[in-house]
């Protein structure tokens, strides 16, 4: 295993052309689930500088991530060569989750693909990373991307998508607090209260 100080440009340049990564959380408690998820639709993750990665999360089935960066921000974050050279990419750090209701969010969301259902950007503040060998991984062909996700989202509207995720993302497995539901409309500056 190699350590490095920072994402340098190879690193980098290995990150942005995987297809999938994998992005391990767990909560505090010792008997909490610990999760691992597969993320990489296409132009939603990137390493924002030397220090920091960051990734477009969409909706989904579930919200553990969300969840244990929330309540303590342990994140791994790992990338396999599936073909070319062998190698495995370990981004360790602490994150932190930016909602579509946050201020931040557009700037960051700005910077990746228009996602339908997408739900917040997740930055890492990286401060460990590793490179080893990985001659255990086995080749593997990419095929192409499953055009599912996007679809289904699409269909649901702002509305549906708030909706979903409010019965889907607002805890998870083991009960922690994960996706809040979106904020009720501000009035407009001369409204009657």
């Amino acid at each position: 295993m190699n350590l490095h100080e920072r994402i340098d440009d190879r690193l980098r340049q290995f990150v942005e052309r995987q297809h999938v990564f994998f992005v391990a959380t767990a909560p505090l408690a010792a008997d909490g689930h610990v999760n691992v998820s597969p993320r990489g639709l296409p132009g939603t993750f990137a390493v924002l500088d030397d220090h920091t990665f960051a990734w477009l999360d969409a909706t989904g089935s579930g919200s553990e991530t969300v969840a244990h960066l929330r309540e303590n921000g342990r994140v791994t974050v790992m990338f396999c060569a599936f073909d070319g050279a062998p190698n495995i990419v370990r981004f360790h750090g602490v994150g932190r989750v930016v909602t579509r209701h946050d201020d931040g969010y557009p700037a960051l969301a700005g910077r990746f693909a228009d996602v339908p259902g997408a739900r917040a950007v997740v930055v890492v503040d990286v401060e460990r990373v590793s490179d080893s060998c990985g001659w255990g991984v086995p080749l593997m062909s990419y095929e192409g991307e499953r055009d599912l996700l996007g679809p289904f989202f699409a269909r649901k509207g702002e509305a549906g998508q708030e909706e979903y995720r409010r019965r889907k993302n607002a805890t998870s497995i083991d009960g922690l607090p994960a996706f809040d539901a979106a904020p009720a409309p501000r009035a407009a500056v001369g409204d009657a209260e």
